[in-house]
Formats: structure tokens, sequence, C-alpha cells
């Protein structure tokens, strides 16, 4: 049984980082999926891979992986800039702006 443990990345559509801070542990599909012919749904005969597990750090999931035999890879997550301007939003609004504001 084969897994991989990741630490998810924010989705494209928000710029928050909720359900960024946990480690998550998916299995892998071990059988490919089918389509069904009278329904058109897809399905699979391998429930785990449905599974997916969180973990509040990298080592708990290591050793979850480890106590019930899961083969497991890490998949170390990139790091992410820092992205705060010296005035923020609010400068945006300022009323002591040098400068006429347009758009």
């Amino acid at each position: 049984m084969r897994a991989r443990i990741y630490k998810p990345a924010r989705t494209a559509m928000s710029s928050g980082t909720a359900k960024t801070r946990d480690w998550v542990l998916e299995h892998v599909a071990q059988s490919p999926r089918a389509i069904d012919p009278l329904m058109g749904w897809t399905s699979s005969a391998d429930t785990q891979a449905q599974v997916r597990l969180q973990f509040d750090s990298k080592e708990a999931a290591l050793e979850y992986a480890r106590e019930h035999g899961i083969d497991a890879v890490v998949q170390e997550p990139k790091p992410r800039k820092v992205n705060i301007r010296p005035g923020g939003y609010g400068e945006n609004f300022a009323t002591n702006r040098r400068g006429v504001w347009t758009h």
C-alpha cells in the first residue's frame, strides 16, 4: 500500500492560508478507475483512494504510516514569499497622499 504525505497549497481562488497548516496522508490508487457504461459514473474497487487523513505535523503522519505498514513518500512544501506592502491596504485611502490618486 502506497501513500504520499504533503502539506496542501492554498486554493487559487483565495489569498488566505486556511486548510494549509495540516499535513495530509493520501493513499495512491492501486487500480484504475472505470466508467460505468449505463450511468457514466466513475468508480473504483479501491476504497483506500478515498481516504485522506490530516495530521498536525509531518512526524505524526510518518509515525502513523510506519505503525500501519504504509509505504509513504513525503513531498516537502515550497516556501511562500511574503507579500506585505509597507503601507498595506489602508495606504490606498490615505488622506495625507502627496500626489493625485487616479486610475
